[in-house]
């Protein structure tokens, strides 16, 4: 659901296919001399792949996903978001629609159309070899006149015979990434996952990630990202959510399974990558005694039914945005955008002293 997204708020082997041109040998024979074998003109370089899709095309898809979203988040329906979303993207946007259901009448807030500014998007097209599925990425605005602030990957979708969004990352900083573009504007598609040639891979800073909620930073989250404004609220999370139950409860924060392991990547300027990735985490509260009682608030009825608990454990699906240099220096988180997907746990016996 566009564009409302709390903030706490596949991996694809992007490997250029290189092809191997045979040298063909021919031979002249001269009235005084053998036959003689030299070497044919052969192409320098390799085809380019195609572009995924071009700039017009990109367009009409950005302008689709607006229309019908809005057409779907009008009446919450489910099945006609599924046209435009898909991954995690979609499930951050259904868990907006259970929340919202949740809530009493005279709460929900009435929807406001929207759109993308197709003028003002920034496109970053990749070349791609024949066969690999296709995707590129988008630094949009939801405003007309104001500079993009969010990066979106759309992928196609075959089986369905369309394309579909499947993330969107909310930007700390108007300042885009720069990403390497071809002569014809085109960008590079790198691998994600396993390149030698990064200092970091889209593992490394889901772990970091995960790290930076988990401890705070302690072990790789402050290894691997340089000090951003989007680490620094994990981080931030992590301690005022740890602690703002005194001795009373305590709030542990764990990674989840995640499955959306799809990863994206594109070469910058710099040699280094911007890569748009995804996590999945959880955030389990707990009383310190059985005299107290957690108690869920207005935007918890869809999950808990304002039922006190002992403990609550609630599950986020987040899309990440990060910079990774070609060398070995700290990457920059520029971004993330949650949305919880889930919450439960055990209900108190009786009524309980609050926690």
């Amino acid at each position: 659901m566009e564009p409302l997204i709390r903030t706490a708020l596949r991996t694809v082997p992007l490997l250029t296919a290189t092809a191997c041109l045979a040298l063909a040998l021919t031979g002249c024979a001269g009235e005084d001399g053998p036959v003689q074998a030299r070497k044919t003109p052969s192409a320098s370089t390799s085809p380019k792949p195609a572009p995924a899709l071009s700039a017009a095309q990109t367009r009409d898809v950005i302008t689709r996903y607006s229309k019908i979203n809005n057409e779907a988040n009008a009446d919450r329906d489910r099945r006609l978001l599924d046209t435009v979303e898909d991954g995690p993207l979609y499930a951050m946007s259904l868990s907006d629609y259970t929340e919202t259901k949740g809530l009493p009448a005279k709460d929900r807030e009435p929807y406001k159309a929207w759109s993308y500014d197709v003028t003002s998007a920034k496109l970053y097209i990749p070349r791609l070899p024949s066969g690999q599925e296709r995707w590129f990425a988008a630094a949009l605005s939801d405003r007309k006149g104001k500079a993009p602030s969010r990066l979106a990957v759309f992928a196609e979708r075959p089986q369905h015979k369309r394309w579909e969004m499947v993330s969107v990352v909310d930007l700390d900083s108007p300042k885009l990434p720069k990403i390497a573009l071809d002569r014809d504007g085109y960008a590079t598609a790198v691998a994600a996952d396993g390149n030698k040639q990064l200092a970091a891979d889209a593992d490394l800073l889901r772990t970091a990630v995960l790290d930076n909620f988990a401890t705070g930073g302690t072990n790789t989250g402050t290894k691997v990202f340089s000090p951003t404004e989007a680490s620094k609220r994990q981080i931030k999370v992590h301690d005022e959510t740890g602690s703002r139950f005194g001795n009373q409860a305590s709030t542990v924060f764990k990674g989840a399974p995640n499955r959306y392991e799809d990863a994206y990547a594109l070469k910058t300027t710099d040699g280094g990558a911007l890569v748009l990735f995804s996590h999945t985490h959880t955030q389990t509260d707990t009383v310190a005694n059985s005299g107290l009682q957690l108690n869920p608030g207005k935007e918890d009825q869809a999950w808990l039914h304002d039922v006190p608990r002992t403990s609550i454990r609630s599950t986020f699906v987040c899309n990440d945005a990060a910079t990774v240099p070609a060398k070995a220096e700290p990457s920059r988180l520029i971004g993330y955008t949650c949305a919880r997907t889930n919450a439960s746990g055990p209900p108190v016996p009786t009524q309980l002293h609050r926690a």
